[in-house]
């Protein structure tokens, strides 16, 4: 009796790991650790590193497991996410709600261990991040909400590192706002039907796929603006100057992946392309700052 029920505990967490794609933390992670390298002109202290590491894992488990919960019963009717642990009952509703409020709960606490203005900013954070799963109800600007909520964590390693905010971190994190939010609008392309039918908002649904594409190109671009800025405002040489040309190769590429008429290779484009993107980042910033 005891080894079934760990079995079926082993098998709901990994249903939730699944679910929350810890792996996506790649997405915001190398960011925050970039910023951190930055703050630090070179290796951060490995306590600070590991607290940076746990509050980024952690506050992006709670905004997907909460964004789970707030979305089972539209995820139920779309074809493309009923699949999920909720709609296809592999986790109940309040499982997947405990969970982002315990998620959440570490992200505080890991900010307290952090620093005083960390644990102090946390709750602001924590609004974002869970805010996001409702705008698409009544904005099209949810991309952008979404790239807010990855674009604080540059800021939050800033803030872990010097116990200040800054415009270097400001800037790095407006990229990265940029950035998602482009990325967000070629995934949100997949549902144009979907939304239009449910009343959902989003750029695809509002201007159509094709230029919805556009805008995200747009974005896109500024984001390679952006990173630059960053470089400037830090002094940084040729080897950022090279990874940030490398990023901007790579979101040329992503956007090669996919037309109005062709979005079959939207997964491709949106998981793979944008975690060669911010590693890409992350290797060129901890060359910079390690060769400097």
């Amino acid at each position: 009796m005891r080894a079934a029920a760990l079995r079926r505990g082993a098998r709901s967490m990994g249903v939730f790991l699944e679910m929350v794609k810890v792996s996506h933390s790649i997405f915001a992670l190398p960011f925050a650790v970039s910023a951190l390298f930055l703050a630090s002109g070179g290796f951060p202290s490995l306590p600070v590193l590991g607290k940076v590491v746990l509050a980024v894992v952690f506050a992006r488990t709670a905004a997907l497991a909460f964004n789970r919960w707030a979305d089972a019963d539209i995820d139920a009717l779309n074809p493309r996410t009923r699949s999920r642990a909720i709609p296809a009952a592999l986790l109940s509703r309040p499982q997947v709600g405990i969970a982002a409020l315990l998620s959440g709960a570490v992200f505080v606490l890991t900010a307290a261990w952090i620093n005083r203005l960390a644990f102090a900013l946390s709750p602001v954070v924590l609004v974002v991040l869970l805010g996001y799963s409702y705008t698409k109800r009544f904005t099209r600007l949810s991309h952008l909400v979404l790239g807010l909520a990855l674009g604080l964590s540059p800021l939050g390693a800033w803030v872990a590192a010097r116990g200040e905010v800054a415009l270097l971190p400001a800037v790095l994190g407006a990229a990265v706002l940029f950035w998602t939010a482009g990325f967000d609008i070629i995934y949100a392309c997949q549902d144009v039907d979907f939304d239009r039918k449910e009343g959902l908002r989003s750029i695809p649904e509002r201007w159509g796929v094709a230029r919805a594409l556009a805008a995200a190109r747009i974005l896109h671009a500024f984001t390679v603006a952006l990173l630059i800025g960053v470089g400037y405002l830090g002094g940084l040489d040729w080897v950022y100057g090279a990874g940030v040309a490398v990023v901007a190769l790579l979101l040329i590429y992503e956007h090669s992946l996919v037309r109005p008429e062709d979005l079959s290779r939207v997964n491709q484009a949106f998981f793979t392309v944008n975690g060669i993107v911010s590693l890409a980042y992350m290797a060129a910033v901890i060359g910079q700052t390690l060769l400097a």
